[in-house]
């Protein structure tokens, strides 16, 4: 089954088709944690094992998948007479077509499923998930942007009482997050070897613990305070992905039922509540237009109906309303 409700699926019994629902979007869920886990992973270890780094400092080149790719800068900053014509063929097809072709399948997907590289694999949106969490722990908000607490509910991911004591956690977790993605930037640019070879016997040059230093500055000011609102405003990736998105009308997408809305009484917005980026999942698709795909709102409608043997009012559709 795909990772989206289908709307023609034959239900049993009231209760335990609901409950079904319910449990399948918690084992998707967990699926999409183990996604962000491992693609996490990988952006960590890419440039340790080859997989992908521009080396400034020794080749001046871009390594990718274990292979060198010359891009004839040593020679250039050498003044060694390297044809200009030769360094451009050289940065076309070793830089720019891989990019273009990468950045093609990007919005393709995004055409037709929004913005799933987000919601699913963007390392930058796990720290925001995460730092959620904790903060969701620390004060019953997840973000310092709320007005009021969130509801204690089973759809929120710790349905536990504000526990002052969280914050030390949350605090901690965006600084070392922050300075993990400043270590990480570096080694894309400087051989991994001799960053953590100077990180282990502190000899990082001048430009080294600049780089690091204000990178992780930055960071923490964005996993502390900005974080969805990056990921809303920021990011061109994510800004490439709605703009495809958004102009593919039979793009798949959360559609509220609204012959239905009447059910949404004594909900406490539980869609609205765990929705990481803050968006309103019941309003129309410009209101969705940076949605990660993520479902966790169609999760928490799903258990909000479940104990009345309804069917959730948020499913996934190919095409939604405007």
């Amino acid at each position: 089954m795909p990772f989206w409700d289908s709307d023609n699926e034959t239900r049993s019994s009231a209760p335990e088709s609901e409950t079904g629902s319910a449990n399948r979007h918690d084992r998707r869920q967990r699926l999409r944690r183990w996604s962000q886990r491992l693609f996490f992973l990988l952006f960590l270890t890419a440039p340790s094992l080859d997989l992908l780094r521009l080396d400034l400092v020794e080749t001046h080149g871009l390594i990718f998948l274990g292979q060198e790719r010359s891009l004839g800068l040593g020679a250039l900053v050498a003044s060694s007479g390297t044809p200009a014509l030769e360094i451009a063929r050289t940065v076309l097809l070793g830089v720019i077509l891989p990019v273009t072709v990468l950045a093609i399948a990007l919005l393709w997907i995004a055409y037709h499923y929004g913005r799933l590289y987000c919601g699913w694999l963007c390392p930058h949106f796990s720290v925001v998930e995460w730092v959620n969490h904790w903060m969701q722990r620390a004060s019953g908000r997840p973000t310092l942007h709320e007005s009021r607490p969130q509801p204690h509910a089973p759809w929120i991911r710790n349905p536990t009482p504000p526990n002052p004591w969280a914050w030390a956690i949350a605090l901690g977790l965006a600084l070392l997050m922050a300075l993990v993605w400043a270590v990480s930037l570096l080694t894309y640019l400087v051989p991994p070897t001799r960053v953590f070879a100077a990180l282990w016997h502190g000899t990082l040059s001048t430009h080294e613990l600049l780089f690091i230093g204000v990178a992780t500055l930055l960071f923490t000011i964005d996993f502390l305070f900005a974080r969805h609102l990056f990921c809303r405003f920021g990011c061109a990736i994510g800004l490439a992905q709605s703009l495809a998105w958004m102009g593919n009308p039979a793009a798949l997408a959360p559609d509220f039922r609204r012959q239905r809305v009447a059910e949404c009484h004594g909900c406490p917005q539980a869609c609205e509540a765990v929705c990481p980026m803050r968006l309103r999942p019941r309003g129309g698709k410009k209101a969705l237009a940076t949605c990660t795909q993520c479902g966790q709102c169609l999760r928490a409608c799903a258990h909000v109906q479940a104990p009345h043997a309804r069917p959730p009012l948020l499913t996934w559709v190919r095409g939604r309303r405007s």
